[in-house]
């Protein structure tokens, strides 16, 4: 037998099927990530929900719709991707790279802008003119693809989570005594406009929202360093044959054992030196036999110098200066 509805529990229905309605539309519309919440420019709308019964007949009443539209939030970041560059006295053209970020929630252009005179540092790096390029070609260095920066010709548009590469490029002043540091810098400014963060520009953000400065107050700065220093490594290889007759004919089942050795000489220091050598073909790799100055290594990727995957080997060498000494990497193959 049916139960008998209520005007309360028709009512209660009436008011379930909306509220059904309503959240299946929500979930309907996909959820996107911006660097700040919700994109610059989304409107969100509201609609109130009235129900009542005539009679006992249910019936519903809604509210005029309420909308506003997101505000622009303002904010950018600068990252540091090139460590220390050591260069020599006298250089030129020597670049260091920066990742500039919208870390808003809308589209913004960003002037730029560099310095090569700050405190802090041994001597003053002279820009080199163009002075500000983009990474175009993403090589990471200066190269002839990569595109000059004209202030307010080509500034940077970016949307929200965008980045873009930038490069400063300097010559380095002759007759430095080695070991000294010179800096730097790059800035990036908000063309919306810049101040304490919750600065609103009315109707100035994406779109013709309003823009409200965020955390970083619009802009960013970040400087990188120069060291001073010749240094230049060297690599010499060398091989060993042992046959299986305790002979040393590269015939099948011989194995070679590879030698490199990599010094570090002049002034300076090298940065970050890693080594990587390819297994031949027609050869195998001999299982966990790398060393580093005769210490063995791992063949797996985890806390020590060296790893092995089916291409080849690596080993990290660290930062190397004269008196680190040659460092001598081995390891051994098979002929198949």
């Amino acid at each position: 037998m049916l139960a008998k509805l209520t005007p309360s529990s028709r009512l209660r229905d009436a008011l379930q099927r909306v509220v059904s309605l309503t959240l299946a539309c929500w979930a309907a519309s996909p959820a996107a990530v911006h660097a700040i919440g919700t994109a610059a420019g989304t409107n969100i709308a509201n609609t109130a929900v009235v129900g009542y019964s005539i009679g006992g007949a249910p019936a519903t009443a809604t509210s005029n719709t309420t909308t506003v539209a997101v505000a622009e939030i303002v904010n950018v970041t600068i990252a540091l991707q090139s460590p220390t560059v050591s260069v020599a006295s006298g250089g030129s053209n020597e670049a260091l790279l920066f990742l500039v970020t919208n870390t808003g929630n809308g589209s913004e252009a960003f002037s730029l802008e560099g310095d090569s005179v700050l405190a802090g540092d041994d001597f003053d790096p002279v820009p080199s003119s163009p002075f500000i390029y983009f990474d175009s070609d993403s090589s990471g260095d200066l190269s002839p693809a990569d595109t000059p920066y004209v202030a307010g010709s080509n500034d940077p548009l970016l949307a929200a989570d965008a980045s873009i590469a930038v490069i400063l490029v300097n010559d380095i002043p002759a007759a430095l005594p080695d070991g000294q540091i010179g800096r730097s810098e790059l800035a990036a400014t908000a063309t919306t406009g810049t101040g304490a963060g919750g600065t609103v520009f009315l109707g100035q953000g994406f779109n013709g929202v309003d823009a409200v400065v965020g955390t970083s107050g619009g802009s960013a700065v970040v400087f990188a360093e120069y060291l001073v220093g010749d240094i230049q490594l060297s690599a010499v290889k060398s091989q060993s044959v042992l046959d299986p007759f305790n002979g040393s004919q590269p015939i099948p089942g011989a194995t070679i054992t590879y030698q490199i050795v990599v010094t570090a000489t002049g002034t300076g220091t090298a940065l970050g030196a890693a080594m990587a050598d390819t297994i031949p073909a027609n050869t195998t790799y001999v299982a966990g036999s790398m060393r580093l100055n005769g210490a063995p290594l791992t063949d797996a990727s985890d806390g020590d110098a060296g790893s092995f995957a089916t291409t080849g080997i690596a080993v990290s060498l660290g930062d190397l200066t004269s008196a680190s000494g040659p460092q001598t990497v081995d390891f051994r193959v098979t002929i198949d």
